[in-house]
């Protein structure tokens, strides 16, 4: 639709070698430039970089670490860049389980992310060079390092650099179309425009993380082994509809390594961070007859920042790597509800009726959302003064918020503006630009104070950076603006204040996303090209509503008509052949992108494998500048954080006391303290569906715990079948939101009466779960989460590390250690194949029979899956804290009485704890942590903490029991009790326990 044209031109940094000039500031970088701006020639590969790189001197230890000085030995070799020859490097024990090295320039001219950003963890108070987990070990010339475990010392080290300890070299390309997958070599680089360094890793070990991405392999990444062709995974958001096995919206450069030793039989987990938001290429790969497999980090900027984590488990990685980067924000109670939006609902009235369908239904609703159609002309901070009039929205926000429902609005960061009249901005759907146009009552209007306050992105000439969005001509906040954050916080309130009374904000495009390529009103640039041109005003794009005609996998519309039902006058639709596997595979650019038609790397001397080609498309270009002289080369992949931290804190001034709620698509290490995720515009394909579960497991690992996927897709048409399967899947993971594109077939779960029956059947699933997921138990799943970075959402390898079956299992999850999830991902299923970790050692039951399952040992077991059902079962040893009357909302829900659900393990023991606040103060205020504990027939519930529980507690059951003669609750006989044989079920009914204090409840 739209034509990306021209990038824009770039001029070269000068030469940097030994101390290196004040003035270096990247303006941009040029069109894999072979010279430099001396005539130096990049050589192009790093053949001629010899291993003698560099030799360590002028050592200094301390309590805490070291420092020493790295010296280029021997002539540079200016591969992709000028080689810088002064490098320092810190090592910190930072902890007993993190180790921190950082090499850098010395004269610190190379970016490195400010403080400002990402608050880094102080400087240790403690020694733990002696006790440490992690061991930091040196060659002084050449210099190498590597890391190993102080518990493990002859075990090969967790991270190693040596030369020796790596492949030999050279290794040809293992993509023969593209010569860049070659390794020539594994020296340190280090020079201006390309750093590389390399580990070895064990041969075909697990890695997870290094994302954003959809990865045709699974969570567990391609390391190269096992049929596997490795990765390439690239690190610059990009803002393109979910494409396999390439970069996307976020960029995470950290993995977990779960390392198995078949010998012993043990498996121990430890992490890696390379903190640095530079373009890059991350290496996963096996050579053949390799003994050992490799990772090697490929970046175009910035410096080495590494961060290295113990574990030894998988789930205390993923908290160490939070104590570094931060923990998840404190999640409001009602976030955990139903969300439904779709770009399409083109009036208030839309609005109205959909709730209203909602609740005629009985499907619980609790966030009505809308997308850009609530905007005047695609404005930031605007309501259509036609279709959603300011005094109309007000009063549709505060008839949801009578009913205990919220309001959700879009936000997309631009401000549109008009060449001809200046700069005026208007509102915003908070995304990524802003825009101007002609005055207007249906929105805030910040663009005059944004223009004299200074806070757009530039040109480097300092003209305004104008590319276009939806609105038309569009300008950029600019982040780095010491005013950006006032300026925004007001933008917001005024927005509010005229109608538009969010309870949270979605920030979308904040990659952030354009549809050109380049600056319009970049005069240096374009005259310098011969392109100055006299441009018209450009007006807001038209929303084309065609007919979308996509459909899922197994679904002929050409056979069956538009309508995606199950059945048609009694007949299947199930198009598929008979035992067919068909999946639509959407297709992945291929790696070997310069010899590929069409596609231009036309950014640094090294072209990292992005999935759009140069740097700049689909985005700002790279020598985009911010306030400080930041160059958007250099904190392009950070954007979207700054974006939902300027947000979080506006919000937290808007509406004081309570917690944020935000969720974004471009994401980076630390946004988790401030924002969720959704996984961004998917397909409505079965495929996807099953591409939902990793995106929700990777970002556990990112600390970005509140994630789901657009239920039941988003491009294309959904059919009933597939949003069947979706809604009742969707309500197992956190973030639970139906959205759909505009002109496709409507997806709202009341639209088909099975999906209906299935969304109500797993919504109250979800609610009764609420104690758990949201305030209690789950609260203690995302209390943990916000207060130890524990993941509430875990690969079922988590909490079985020695079961080497489950490494690769992604169709199932765990929901924190006590709840399994077992879905269907085929169309025309009525069973599934699942896996019950454990090898036979756990009993797990039922969610909804609690009767125990045949598990198969070690092996997949099949499973009954009727449309609308999908599996649930809880593990042994748990006691769980629920909702007994699952309510329309989530204030409803929280309203009525609980239940605890005790699964006994074959010794008759369980253990549960659960965390109580009221949901929505920010800072938390008082709660109370609960403990229940069963054995020897007996349950014991302890409770400590200031926060007082209204509710009571009014049913108690207990999986496990052998028939009793007799109940006790606090030491008096209970009558009424009642036992079901087959399910060895101990219900007792009306118990009114005050969970302010402590309780007994005997059997025998």
């Amino acid at each position: 639709m739209f034509s990306l044209l021209l990038g824009a031109l770039y001029a070269l940094a000068p030469t940097v070698s030994g101390a290196a000039s004040t003035t270096v500031q990247r303006t941009a970088l040029g069109n894999n430039h072979t010279f430099d701006g001396t005539a130096t020639p990049y050589s192009m590969n790093v053949t001629d970089c010899p291993g003698w790189r560099y030799i360590l001197g002028l050592l200094q230890e301390f309590d805490t670490g070291l420092t020493a000085q790295l010296t280029l030995a021997g002539p540079a070799c200016n591969a992709f860049g000028l080689d810088i020859s002064d490098l320092t490097i810190e090592v910190t024990y930072q902890s007993q389980s993190t180790l921190h090295v950082k090499i850098y320039d010395t004269a610190n001219q190379q970016f490195t992310i400010p403080e400002s950003v990402i608050e880094r963890p102080a400087a240790p108070t403690t020694s733990y060079t002696s006790n440490s987990d992690l061991v930091f070990n040196f060659d002084a010339a050449p210099f190498a390092f590597w890391i190993t475990r102080r518990s493990d010392p002859d075990a090969m080290p967790l991270f190693d650099t040596r030369t020796s300890s790596l492949p030999p070299t050279p290794i040809p390309p293992f993509n023969a179309s593209d010569p860049s997958t070659a390794f020539d070599g594994f020296p340190l680089v280090f020079e201006d425009q390309y750093l590389q360094v390399a580990s070895a890793l064990p041969h075909g070990t697990n890695i997870y993380g290094l994302g954003e991405v959809i990865a045709s392999s699974g969570f567990r990444r391609d390391i190269g082994t096992d049929g596997g062709v490795g990765t390439i995974q690239s690190h610059w958001s990009l803002g393109v509809s979910d494409p396999i096995d390439q970069n996307l919206y976020g960029s995470h450069p950290i993995y977990v390594e779960h390392r198995y030793n078949a010998t012993t039989g043990k498996a121990s987990a430890s992490g890696v961070l390379l903190l640095s938001s530079a373009g890059s290429d991350t290496f996963l790969q096996t050579p053949p007859n390799s003994k050992v497999s490799l990772i090697e980090y490929r970046m175009i900027g910035g410096i080495l920042d590494f961060y290295f984590f113990s574990g030894p488990s998988d789930a205390e990685v993923i908290a160490q790597y939070g104590s570094v980067i931060g923990y998840p924000m404190w999640q409001p109670a009602w976030g955990f509800g139903f969300h439904l939006c779709r770009w399409g609902y083109h009036n208030i009235s839309d609005d109205r009726e959909n709730v209203a369908q909602m609740r005629a239904a009985g499907i619980p609703l609790e966030v009505q959302w809308n997308d850009i159609d609530l905007y005047h002309a695609y404005r930031d901070f605007t309501t259509d003064p036609v279709s959603f009039p300011g005094d109309e929205v007000r009063e549709f926000i505060q008839e949801l918020a009578a009913n205990h429902q919220h309001s959700f609005q879009i936000s997309l960061l631009w401000t549109r503006l008009s060449l001809s009249r200046g700069i005026r901005l208007t509102s915003m759907i908070l995304s990524h630009g802003v825009l101007k146009s002609e005055s207007h009552r249906s929105g805030s209007d910040p663009q005059p104070r944004m223009r004299c306050r200074d806070v757009w992105i530039k040109n480097p000439d300092g003209s305004l950076y104008i590319a276009e969005v939806w609105p038309g001509y569009t300008v950029f906040p600019d982040w780095f603006s010491e005013n950006m954050l006032s300026v925004w916080t007001d933008s917001l309130k005024n927005w509010s204040d005229m109608g538009v009374e969010f309870s949270g904000i979605w920030l979308d495009m904040n990659e952030p996303s354009t549809f050109c390529s380049y600056s319009w009103y970049g005069k240096l640039l374009f005259r310098e090209a011969g392109l100055a041109r006299i441009f018209s005003s450009v007006g807001p794009l038209t929303d084309v509503s065609s007919v979308v005609v996509g459909y899922p996998e197994c679904y002929n519309e050409t056979l069956w008509g538009p309508s995606g039902n199950m059945t048609i006058n009694g007949t299947s639709t199930y198009s598929c052949a008979a035992n067919s596997t068909t999946m639509t595979m959407i297709e992945k650019r291929g790696v070997g992108a310069s010899s590929e038609e069409g596609v231009d790397l036309n950014n640094p001397p090294y072209a990292i494998h992005n999935a759009a080609g140069s740097l700049n498309q689909h985005s700002l270009a790279t020598n985009a500048t911010h306030s400080g002289g930041y160059v958007d080369l250099d904190v392009h992949n950070m954007f979207g954080l700054m974006e939902e931290k300027a947000t979080h804190l506006a919000i937290q001034s808007i509406l004081p006391e309570k917690r944020p709620f935000l969720i974004s698509r471009s994401t980076f290490p630390s946004a988790g303290k401030w924002t969720g995720h959704w996984l961004g515009d998917n397909f409505s394909l079965w495929q996807y569906m099953y591409l939902n579960i990793q995106g929700v497991l990777q970002f556990q690992i990112y600390q970005i715990p509140m994630v789901g996927a657009d239920t039941c897709g988003f491009n294309d048409n959904t059919d009933e079948e597939l949003c069947n399967r979706w809604m009742q899947l969707s309500a197992f993971v956190p973030f639970y939101r139906n959205h759909n594109t505009n002109g496709a077939l409507p997806q709202e779960p009341y639209r088909w009466e099975s999906v209906a029956n299935a969304s109500r059947i797993a919504i109250a699933a979800r609610y009764a779960m609420l104690p758990y997921w949201v305030n209690i138990q789950k609260y203690t799943l995302f209390a943990n989460s916000s207060m130890a970075g524990l993941p509430p959402v875990r690969a079922l390898f988590y909490e079985f590390p020695d079961e080497p079956e489950l490494f690769t299992v992604d169709r199932q999850w765990l929901i924190g250690s006590d709840i399994l999830v077992t879905p269907v991902l085929t169309p025309g299923s009525s069973t599934v194949e699942g896996i019950f970790p454990g090898r036979g050692s756990v009993i797990w039951r039922d969610w909804y029979t609690h009767a125990a399952v045949n598990t198969t040992s070690g092996g997949n077991t099949t499973l009954d899956a009727p449309i609308s059902h999908i599996n649930v079962h809880i593990r042994d040893n748990s006691a769980l804290l629920l909702h007994q009357e699952p309510g329309y909302t989530i204030y409803e829900t929280r309203e009525g009485p609980y239940s605890l659900l005790v699964s006994l393990n074959a010794a008759g023991t369980a253990f549960g704890t659960a965390y109580v606040d009221d949901g929505i103060s920010f800072p938390p205020g008082p709660s109370r942590s609960l403990t229940f504990q069963a054995a020897e027939g007996m349950l014991m519930i302890d409770s400590e903490g200031e926060y007082e529980i209204l509710q009571m507690l009014e049913t108690i059951t207990v999986l496990g029991v052998q028939k009793p003669t007799q109940v006790e609750f606090q030491g008096s006989p209970v009558e009424g009790w009642t036992y079901k044989e087959a399910t060895e079920e101990l219900v007792v009914s009306n118990t009114s326990v005050n969970l302010n204090g402590q309780a007994t409840l005997a059997w025998g």
